[in-house]
């Protein structure tokens, strides 16, 4: 920012950018989100806690506020506020839908509008392909029999990530209350390719027991899935939607999550967990401690990875997207979007 214009441009971001910058890159996007979490990791953060905003009317809707700090070399503040409203399924829309708005580190001053429902599901999948492959290394051996719970954008933004960091399964499996948005995840699971045979199961027990990937990503608000001896093949649990597993499957298992501080909130799996217990005992560490080697994950034990998804982590992603859109020319900037500029008029 020059002397000569202290004030910094404003910018607005379609969805269709957002795609344009992101869209098959996605090993570029999970080494964002690998150093956004080594940043903080290292304490040059500040992620307070989400803000829910509930409805009395609609108790199933919500609209979340993510606001963050993130120094290094993406030094950006700003705020994501993201809306999940169920009930739009039904109308044939998406649940979720977002913007992020990005800070001038130095002023304060907004510099960027993005939409962000794309920011959003990409940096949770890279976060959800991180752990698996480090959470994998730390085992061992890659798993090969992959299965989803829950069939929405966010299961096939992850797949994608999976595939697109070099993840290939011998079978792949699929669960959904919703027998037609089963039928139709397996279909694109077919289409793309590397998955092996794909079967729809019709219970959460068979899918969970015939795979070593199991991948959580339902709008499940308690939990659903109370039987630890599900899991008695150990498999790799990536727990994206947080709310799926009762105490006793959680206590069963090595315990991973993105920041501890603020995965135990908000009625949580864990949090649950810990409010039965009255410790925190049975969180064994971070993604971070894991990425650094100060815990090493177990093979003889389920491990589940449950990421509340941290707000440095749509910064990191929608700060590379802004630069890359400006890089290209083609960033839109409103004019005189700032109006009052003058103390004293």
């Amino acid at each position: 920012m020059s002397s000569s214009s202290p004030v910094p441009p404003f910018a607005v971001i379609s969805g269709a950018q957002v795609s344009s910058v992101l869209d098959g890159r996605q090993k570029e996007v999970v080494d964002i989100v690998e150093q956004a979490y080594r940043i903080h990791g290292e304490g040059r953060t500040v992620n307070p806690p989400s803000y829910f905003l509930k409805f009395p009317d609609k108790p199933s809707s919500r609209i979340i506020a993510l606001p963050a700090s993130i120094g290094g070399d993406v030094a950006v503040d700003g705020l994501k506020w993201i809306s999940s409203f169920p009930e739009n399924v039904a109308a044939g829309i998406p649940r979720a839908s977002a913007v992020l708005i990005l800070n001038d580190h130095e002023t304060g001053y907004p510099i960027a509008c993005l939409e962000s429902s794309i920011i959003s599901a990409a940096r949770t999948a890279a976060s959800a392909a991180l752990a698996a492959a480090r959470l994998a290394e730390g085992r061992g051996e890659r798993p090969r029999r992959v299965g989803f719970i829950g069939t929405g954008l966010i299961a096939r933004y992850l797949h994608t990530y999976l595939a697109g960091t070099g993840w290939t399964f011998e079978a792949s499996g699929v669960f959904d209350l919703s027998a037609e948005s089963a039928a139709g995840f397996a279909g694109y699971l077919e289409q793309a390719g590397g998955t092996g045979a794909v079967t729809v199961h019709d219970s959460a027990e068979s899918l969970i027991r015939g795979s070593d990937l199991v991948v959580f990503a339902t709008i499940a608000g308690t939990p659903h899935v109370h039987d630890p001896a599900w899991f008695s093949h150990n498999p790799l649990v990536l727990h994206v939607s947080l709310r799926d597993l009762s105490p006793e499957v959680v206590l069963a298992a090595t315990n991973i999550t993105d920041d501890i501080e603020h995965c135990l909130k908000a009625d949580t799996s864990l949090h649950l967990t810990e409010q039965r217990l009255g410790h925190r005992d049975f969180v064994d560490g971070t993604l971070y401690d894991v990425l650094t080697g100060r815990v090493r994950v177990p093979a003889d034990r389920p491990v589940i990875f449950s990421p509340f998804g941290l707000g440095v982590l749509d910064l990191a992603v929608g700060k590379h997207v802004l630069d890359t859109v400006r890089a290209t020319g083609d960033l839109t900037v409103v004019p005189g979007f700032f109006h009052e500029l003058r103390r004293h008029g």
